[in-house]
């Protein structure tokens, strides 16, 4: 039987491999993959511990927010990207030193 543990122990390696992603920095859309990454972690602890939650359905209702909100913040760091890519005709983040109009 999956237990509570084992939820959060994949949720912890998947929340690990989004920081590693994240502080690599090696282009921002890994970066914003990375963020991804720690999102959907957040989203697993969520539903797992809505499982143990049999009147409310509290973790699937945050799970469902947070998945929205994901989804609204991947729009809009793919919009950053790709207007950043345009004007300084890279995505690493370590060749763009100076962010003005």
């Amino acid at each position: 039987m999956i237990t509570l543990t084992h939820f959060l122990v994949v949720s912890a390696c998947i929340f690990c491999i989004g920081l590693y992603a994240v502080l690599a920095k090696r282009n921002s859309i890994m970066i914003l993959v990375g963020i991804e990454l720690m999102i959907n972690a957040a989203i697993l602890n969520f539903v797992a511990f809505g499982k143990y939650d049999k009147l409310q359905y509290g973790g699937q209702v945050f799970a469902l927010f947070a998945i929205v909100l994901a989804a609204a913040a991947v729009a809009v760091g793919l919009a950053i990207i790709l207007n950043v890519y345009r004007h300084y005709k890279t995505i690493n983040p370590q060749k763009i030193n100076e962010l003005k109009d």
